[in-house]
């Protein structure tokens, strides 16, 4: 296989070019994928939404009765193997399913802590004895699963956890004491995945049925928002877990709450780029009805930028969300090609594209609150009321966020992986960082211009890239080891990155779609003219926010001069094209992209 032919391995799309027909996109859904999300989102309709205030007030027995209804239908067993009585679909079917839930609020936080967090551990984690006991009334609904890692004093920092675990003197079982904090699905899991700490610093996973003697439930947290999902503190007072409970090995139980929470990240990006996509549909749909003026407020150009924002946003949301799942499931794939186990091979695919997830969560927790907080602003008034969706939908969205590690520890974190992946020589960073720093000291090249359809801005892309590599390679050198203390620094390289990855994202999508044809093509295209060049301007700004902070002299200047010549390109109208988007849109009452 060329190597223009093949999947990037994580981070490598910061130096190298993706080919477009390697890439899954929305128009690669299947038939049967298609059947997945129309079923979940009647599940939802039909289901969910009638009982959204229910819900909200916590309805004894309401969420417990719609998860074992989702179990019935195959959608919190998707992920299941089927030899642990699960539908055993792909990572590309799950991302469906995962998207098709973004808009059932309190309840797909319940779902997603279930089916994700909840009952993926023991799948890639457990002994056969514990996916057999466990997985298939998982997959049922019979069994409801609950993740406890945060605790009072650990959140972000989760290896600082101080619950204890500690072996009986007849080696039988260990007794747990401590407590864990905001653990979604704790009022009513019957399984606790839960960290603890054995011998005092050997960090490892248990399996706790909650019906065990001197465990014990707090009182529901009293949330912002996601009110329906069931939060609470847990106690641990002197639980006893038999030792055949112990979840992987002892003192390895870091590797089992970083690689879950490497898709949980990922599938949270899933969702809420779903739910952007829905709350647009809202959006339109009441600009359309409401009128100001003697004439819709859908007619107002101040509304049709926000509708094509938020459509632009979602559209490459989608396009980045898509395109990750693709790449781990073509890493499923191509590892139980070489004889690894199902667990094994989605263990190594996660981790792989670490830093792609946490892109993914960053950027569509961010999506979604900006459709959101326009969605409320297209309302007015009745955006604050409650008789709406979009209140409860602003309220919900916030929380996006902070699970699955705050916003900020993933924009941390995507520098240090890929700094970390380049010292151990898993992607050349150093190579491409030094080849830029000679071009910056030679004469441009002017050629002409490209022609066909984005190349140009494929090329913009690309000279983006090297603004990015100019800088980490410049700080890097500056700080050694030490640059993990300058955050803003690394924060401003991860949001250059990130307008990288979705850009490109985005174009990959539009170029593929292109082989085939598509009568939205022509909105595609101009989508991304629109968001690459307002990502541009971000990158730029990033740029000299993060050279201002280390450079001086000579070196500022050259890096300055470095950044206005990698982030150039001439603008278009994008006042038209964003009313052309969101007319088609006003003229369909939908989200069409």
């Amino acid at each position: 296989m060329s190597e223009l032919n093949k999947s990037l391995k994580g981070g490598e799309f910061v130096t190298k070019a993706t080919n477009p027909q390697t890439v899954f996109i929305p128009e690669d859904i299947t038939e049967e994928q298609k059947l997945m999300a129309e079923t979940t989102l009647d599940f939802i309709e039909k289901e969910v939404v009638p009982n959204l205030n229910d819900i909200d007030k916590q309805k004894p027995g309401l969420i417990l009765s719609l998860l074992e209804k989702a179990g019935e239908l195959g959608l919190l067993g998707a992920a299941v193997p089927e030899e642990y009585e699960g539908l055993g679909e792909s990572f590309n079917t799950n991302s469906i399913i995962s998207m098709s839930m973004g808009a059932s609020h309190s309840f797909g936080v319940a779902f997603a802590a279930h089916t994700g967090i909840g009952t993926l551990p023991i799948l890639y984690y457990g002994t056969e004895e514990q996916k057999k006991k466990y997985l298939p009334k998982l997959a049922s609904g019979e069994l409801k699963a609950a993740y406890c890692l945060t605790e009072p004093t650990s959140g972000s920092d989760a290896l600082s956890a101080k619950t204890t675990a500690v072996l009986s003197e007849d080696g039988t079982h260990y007794v747990l004491n401590g407590q864990k904090m905001w653990i979604t699905n704790g009022g009513f899991a019957d399984i606790l995945i839960t960290f603890a700490k054995v011998d005092g610093d050997k960090f490892t996973g248990f399996i706790i049925p909650t019906n065990s003697e001197g465990f014990q439930a707090g009182e529901e947290e009293n949330k912002m928002g996601i009110k329906g999902s069931s939060t609470r503190a847990l106690f641990l007072d002197n639980v006893k877990v038999p030792v055949e409970n112990v979840l992987g090995e002892i003192g390895k139980g870091h590797y089992i709450a970083f690689n879950v929470l490497n898709v949980g990240r990922y599938k949270l990006g899933a969702m809420t780029t779903g739910g952007a996509k829905h709350y647009i549909d809202v959006a339109v749909n009441y600009a359309n009805e409401r009128k100001q003026f003697g004439r819709e407020i859908s007619s107002f150009g101040a509304i049709k930028h926000k509708l094509a924002e938020m459509a632009i946003r979602t559209f490459v949301a989608e396009a980045s969300t898509l395109r990750t799942s693709g790449l781990i499931n073509d890493k499923i794939a191509e590892l139980q090609g070489q004889g690894k186990t199902y667990s094994e091979a989605m263990i190594d695919a996660a981790e792989e594209y670490a830093i792609e997830s946490s892109i993914m969560k960053i950027f569509g927790s961010e999506v979604l609150d900006y459709v959101v907080d326009e969605l409320v602003q297209i309302h007015g008034g009745y955006g604050y009321s409650e008789e709406y969706p979009a209140a409860r939908a602003y309220r919900d969205s916030r929380i996006n966020r902070i699970f699955e590690g705050t916003n900020e520890i993933n924009r941390l974190l995507v520098i240090d992986m890929l700094v970390k992946r380049s010292m151990k020589g898993r992607i050349d960073l150093l190579g491409p960082a030094m080849a830029i720093q000679k071009e910056l000291m030679s004469i441009p090249e002017f050629g002409e211009k490209p022609t066909g359809l984005l190349e140009l801005e494929m090329q913009s892309i690309a000279q983006a890239k090297k603004a990015v590599l100019m800088i980490a390679g410049s700080a890097v050198q500056k700080f050694m080891q030490k640059l993990g203390n300058e955050q803003e620094i690394i924060m401003y390289l991860t949001d250059m990155i990130i307008d990288i990855y979705t850009a490109e994202s985005a174009l990959l999508r539009t170029l593929k779609v292109a082989q085939v044809g598509t009568k939205n093509l022509e909105f595609y295209e101009k989508m991304c003219k629109v968001y690459l060049r307002d990502a541009l301007d971000r990158i730029n700004t990033n740029g000299r926010n993060a050279i201002s902070a280390f450079a001086e002299d000579d070196e500022l200047k050259l890096l300055m001069l470095g950044m206005k010549r990698f982030t150039k390109l001439d603008p278009v109208n994008s006042v038209a094209i964003r009313r052309e988007i969101a007319n088609k849109m006003i003229e369909e009452n939908k989200y069409v992209y």
